[in-house]
């Protein structure tokens, strides 16, 4: 990490999150003589969303054809197991079931396997209940969708590979530096960091839990708000072990969340979750976390009430939930009937970047745009660190349309 900058940069990337360091790879790989200062407000990378997920390299099965997910995750798995090869970056293509419980999830599961055959995904297969139980021998299910390419990684060890790539080719990575106001400047502008100025020709939004806010202050309104979701895990016991690879549900086609799961983490630990509350802070990752005026800012919001209006039973069981262990256990037994509360830890949590419209609607597809001198980053959930380094060039590309580099 580097100390204060005067330079006056062709780009300046907000944000250290896994989305804005393949952004700043991109950059650089494009135009080798742009100058570039990614700007952090925590003093180290990866701190929130690209820390706190799950480690899951997604192979693309849910997602619309055609859609930027489809398109940028597939991408993203080749370019992304290809940067941990050339990086010695341990992941494994552990592989994940996708279990039916019961027969109504059928016309679902089949859903997802025309989806991501449709999507190229490599290995797809139906498997009927006893090859399930050959990978998951304590797994049940009617039916299971077979993914053996997922993959899992610690994106923080991936981050901090970036990182070091960035800063082998000049990319100064500004930390601790909060922004807190931008200015147009003559033909660039001037960002106001918690750390001192920043001046550069051109601006990348990837400030994750706060797009939207970076956003509103270069004056553009966006049409969402990020409406912040926590995700909490519990661990399963070492000596319990009850699941080899990824096992997951049939997820609810109107929700953009996948239910609560078994996750084999590379450490070799087993995650269990997560569950999806409303967060009262950006970076509320405890329920006792509360920023009053994060929060008022989400009461104020329209779309939030015409979201509550449309989730509300949904919203309520997920507290119910996480308030409640037997609850907790009672979903994950959908998927491992011997799982039991004394086999689960108190584990971590992550928080979702979640963008809803005016009009309550949770956008599930990545959301880039172009304004005048920037490209704002404003939805990027899961699978966005899987897709990041396809999401980097895509933006670079963008980059080449809107901004003048050489």
């Amino acid at each position: 990490m580097q100390g204060m900058t005067t330079q006056r940069y062709d780009v300046a990337i907000v944000g250290g999150g896994i989305v804005g360091l393949a952004s700043a790879l991109a950059l650089t790989e494009r135009w080798p003589r742009c100058s570039v200062v990614l700007v952090e407000k925590e003093t180290q990378l990866a701190r929130h969303q690209s820390g706190h997920n799950s480690g899951v390299i997604h192979a693309g099965i849910y997602y619309k054809p055609g859609s930027y997910k489809a398109q940028l995750c597939v991408e993203g798995v080749r370019l992304m197991k290809a940067f941990c090869e050339a990086n010695s970056v341990p992941y494994q293509n552990c592989g994940k079931v996708i279990v039916a419980a019961t027969a109504d999830e059928l016309p679902r599961l089949e859903m997802l396997y025309d989806r991501g055959t449709a999507n190229g995904v490599p290995g797809l297969r139906m498997l009927a209940a006893a090859e399930v139980r050959e990978i998951e021998p304590h797994a049940r299910a009617v039916r299971a969708l077979h993914s053996p390419q997922t993959a899992i990684v610690d994106y923080r060890a991936v981050a901090a590979a970036m990182g070091a790539q960035l800063e082998q080719r000049g990319v100064h990575i500004f930390s601790g530096a909060a922004v807190r106001a931008i200015a147009r400047q003559g033909d660039g502008l001037g960002l106001d960091t918690s750390r001192g100025p920043v001046h550069a020709r051109n601006l990348v939004n990837c400030a994750g839990l706060y797009a939207d806010t970076v956003a509103r202050l270069m004056g553009v309104q966006p049409e969402v708000r990020i409406i912040p979701f926590r995700g909490e895990y519990y661990t399963l016991r070492p000596e319990r072990a009850l699941v080899r690879g990824l096992v997951y549900p049939v997820p609810d086609p109107e929700f953009p969340f996948l239910g609560v799961h078994f996750t084999r983490r590379i450490s070799g630990e087993i995650e269990a979750g997560p569950n999806a509350v409303l967060a009262f802070a950006r970076e509320g990752y405890r329920m006792a976390t509360i920023s009053v005026g994060e929060m008022l800012g989400v009461l104020r919001y329209r779309g939030f009430w015409k979201m509550a209006a449309k989730y509300w039973r949904t919203g309520s069981y997920e507290m119910y939930r996480s308030l409640s262990k037997h609850a907790f256990v009672r979903a994950l037994q959908r998927l491992v009937p011997a799982v039991r509360a004394e086999d689960l830890a108190p584990g971590g949590a992550g928080v979702r970047a979640q963008a809803v419209t005016r009009d309550g609607a949770l956008v599930d597809d990545f959301t880039i745009t172009a304004t005048a001198n920037a490209i704002h980053v404003l939805n990027a959930p899961s699978p966005a660190a899987t897709a990041s380094l396809a999401i980097g060039k895509h933006i670079a590309a963008l980059a080449g349309q809107s901004f003048s580099l050489v």
